[in-house]
């Protein structure tokens, strides 16, 4: 186990990751699975990676993470969010280059309740005029 490591925690629609920074060399692990094989899709992973690469930190730290919940798109985003608030954890004065770029704020956006008499959140059944 490492001696230093940064941990934070992140969310994004129904995905929760829990991410720890450990001094490394870059290497970036996902459920004890390896980055490219979690995430096939290239914008996933230029999005996990975003926070490093704005802090110039990508190759600081290895990026161990463990999510659970909700699809590849919110798992990407949960991490996303664990990763920058780990940053800011590890030096305060990254806080205002994160926040600026809003890498800082928990995404809130949810999927709508289905509601009684529709056919979904807002999509309606057929209308009939006889």
């Amino acid at each position: 186990m490492a001696a230093t490591q940064y941990y934070a925690t992140g969310r994004r629609k129904e995905s929760t990751a829990r991410v720890f920074l450990r001094p490394g060399s870059g290497a970036i692990k996902v459920n004890q699975r390896e980055f490219a094989e979690f995430f096939p899709r290239e914008t996933l992973r230029i999005l996990v990676k975003s926070p490093l690469l704005l802090t110039e930190t990508a190759e600081q730290f290895d990026v161990l993470a463990t999510v659970a919940g909700g699809g590849v798109s919110g798992q990407a985003g949960a991490i996303r969010l664990g990763i920058a608030r780990a940053l800011c954890e590890f030096n305060l004065e990254l806080r205002p280059r994160l926040k600026k770029d809003g890498m800082l704020t928990r995404d809130a956006r949810a999927k709508e309740r289905k509601k009684y008499g529709m056919a979904g959140a807002r999509k309606r059944f057929q209308f009939s005029k006889r």
